[in-house]
């Protein structure tokens, strides 16, 4: 059973805009209410009336815009594009005014929108639902977009794809703030895996392998048992008794990213588990994820979260969290 949790409480408040998405809206109630108690979620709209929602029933809050002010995070869930084709509605620019300096703030595929067109967005990079992707490079050509991704984290200012990407970046919260341990038993809770590989690469259309294709499953599974051995392509195609052509294609055709990238990413983040769960000295951590010094592993981590695995450490390590 989780211990009681007796520390400080982050306050997270949703806004709801006209044509919102309830399937989104209530993702993080979801997620961050599942956290132990270590979060408040609160919602509003930016005038505390009720809102229509893209389907055929309104949603009614009990807050207005004014506790956009005592927020640690705000999430702004999708809506109805084309409430905001014509420009930022006065009312939603007011809202986001109140909201204050340092506040963390986190959009749901169609929320960045909002953000970039309050500025908020110009010069930084950013993801939103890839089918929404050429409207709003239309529409925002001062923002860089990547939508490959399922969320961007700039500092204080999140971004995610569509629908369930919410979950993602949600969780991806709950781990920033406490560590992977209480993001896994959220991930339990709410039935949805703590991390999903690849991007949002694998969800765009696409030709899809016929249904006696050799699936690249296990040997991705394979592979994850044994990350600290030499793992080569040519070994991973061999396992999947597939020729290196055809398993590099339906590898990235499933995964949504190259063998090579996927090794790398699922050894960072067997590394983090490591830095937050054990004292090993980095080389061993490198060593035991298949990295073959501690430098190449102080690289990819950099590369991946911009920290070093002594400052991951300091931050994430379980004996410092609350």
């Amino acid at each position: 059973m989780p211990q009681t949790y007796d520390g400080p409480v982050e306050r997270v408040v949703v806004l709801a805009l006209d044509g919102v998405y309830p399937f989104e809206l209530g993702i993080p109630q979801r997620v961050f209410g599942s956290a132990e108690g270590r979060y408040e979620v609160l919602t509003c709209t930016v005038d505390g009336q009720p809102v229509r929602s893209d389907s055929d029933f309104s949603i009614t809050v009990e807050h207005g815009p004014e506790v956009l002010r005592t927020a640690d995070t705000v999430v702004i869930p999708p809506f109805a594009v084309s409430h905001i084709v014509a420009g930022l509605p006065d009312a939603v620019a007011e809202a986001l005014k109140a909201i204050g300096p340092g506040t963390r703030i986190v959009s749901i595929c169609t929320g960045a929108f909002v953000l970039a067109a309050a500025g908020m967005l110009a010069g930084r990079r950013a993801t939103t639902h890839w089918c929404l992707a050429g409207l709003f490079r239309q529409m925002y050509p001062d923002v860089d977009l990547d939508a490959d991704v399922l969320f961007v984290d700039e500092d204080n200012l999140l971004t995610s794809a569509g629908a369930a990407s919410g979950v993602d970046v949600c969780l991806h919260l709950v781990r920033k703030d406490h560590g992977s341990e209480l993001a896994n038993r959220v991930a339990r809770t709410c039935v949805v895996p703590p991390w999903r590989e690849g991007g949002q690469a694998q969800y765009i259309e696409q030709p899809v392998p016929g249904p006696t294709a050799t699936s690249t499953a296990a040997t991705r599974h394979w592979a994850l048992e044994r990350l600290g051995e030499p793992l080569t392509l040519a070994g991973l195609a061999d396992h999947a008794r597939m020729s290196l052509r055809t398993f590099a294609r339906r590898f990235s055709d499933e995964v949504g990213m190259s063998p090579g990238r996927w090794l790398i990413q699922q050894r960072v983040e067997r590394a983090r588990q490591l830095l937050e769960s054990s004292d090993l000295p980095v080389d061993q951590i490198a060593g035991e994820v298949g990295f073959a010094t501690g430098t190449s592993l102080r690289q990819h981590l950099h590369a991946a979260i911009g920290v070093s695995p002594q400052a991951y450490r300091r931050t994430f390590h379980a004996s410092r969290r609350p």
